[in-house]
């Protein structure tokens, strides 16, 4: 008899596991968010995970709150043996985590318990972490809290974003689902609780996220650049717009060592900010409304920089 198996999940990091799942396993359900408006038409958007849903034929609840009762009737109705979620974006209460046979799993994008919450791996990238991962976890009603099944590690580059980490995670994090649910589903997996040090909570990330202040230093800042890149963005004000960063550096420049942090310079034809210690320089930018350019291009616009 087949593992019946409800999986919940929202955004392209889900998408992955979704589909090693669908090729594995017989996905009875798929829960995922509203569609919502978007972008600057306010266009209303199906999230990823109902667009692949959709193709893969799978029957689909989107409810504004799991714990809705037409949501948990038709969960209930579904009657899971497992249920598996890779970033739905909501809490699971204790009528839907003991549920089903086997309880539910997760996918997070840490080595917890480091950056337990919403933006792992935006956190790992600003903190510096030279490295991240993916745990498979049984969850419990707390916060990224449940026991570890198993774990991998991601090497993270100094210019990797937050972009590439996440495609890697999320292939990554398929991957050992798929390794891990054979022998948990045969009782071969011994759930271990999660150590009480190292932890840490990366939470829901807000557009000031991405303002850069260049009183910090610019090693700091380009972690900053690296982390809210594609969202929400790394940005500082100019001219009294936001300058989008999308590609910096931190270095020295001699000549200049006594500029206030923020004082603005062209070094080798190149846009540079001074920060607390040591300069920024700009190699790539997106002001309002145009299209990203390196920062040569940007001082050729005619922008009067200095």
């Amino acid at each position: 008899m087949s593992t019946r198996i409800v999986f919940m999940g929202s955004p392209d990091f889900a998408l992955p596991s979704l589909r090693a799942l669908a090729s594995r396993y017989s996905i009875i359900g798929v829960v995922t968010q509203p569609d919502r408006a978007s972008g600057r038409g306010r266009e209303i958007k199906m999230p990823p995970v109902k667009t692949l849903a959709l193709e893969l034929g799978l029957p689909i609840i989107q409810p504004e709150k799991l714990r809705a009762p037409e949501a948990m009737l038709q969960l209930r109705d579904w009657n899971p043996d497992l249920i598996v979620v890779a970033a739905f974006g909501q809490i699971l209460k204790p009528d839907v985590l003991d549920l089903p046979r086997f309880g539910c799993l997760n996918v997070h994008a840490s080595l917890l318990p480091r950056w337990r919450g919403a933006a792992p791996i935006n956190a790992a990238i600003l903190a510096g972490d030279e490295e991240t991962g993916v745990t498979i976890m049984k969850m419990d009603a707390g916060l990224d809290t449940g026991d570890i099944l198993t774990q991998r590690a991601l090497r993270l580059t100094p210019d990797v974003t937050a972009g590439a980490a996440f495609d890697a995670l999320s292939t990554l994090g398929a991957d050992l689902l798929l390794e891990t649910l054979p022998d948990y589903l045969a009782g071969k997996l011994t759930p271990t609780p999660q150590p009480a040090d190292g932890v840490t909570y990366a939470p829901m990330l807000k557009k000031e996220d991405g303002r850069l202040d260049f009183t910090r230093p610019a090693e700091e800042l380009v972690r900053r650049v690296r982390a809210m890149n594609p969202w929400p963005g790394a940005w500082f004000e100019y001219n009294g717009q936001p300058l989008k960063v999308l590609k910096a550096e931190a270095g020295v420049v001699f000549t200049y060592m006594s500029q206030p942090p923020g004082a603005r310079l062209i070094v080798g034809n190149q846009p540079v900010v001074a920060t607390s210690r040591d300069f920024l320089f700009l190699e790539e930018v997106q002001p309002p409304g145009k299209k990203p350019m390196d920062g040569k291009s940007f001082l050729a616009g005619g922008r009067e920089w200095k």
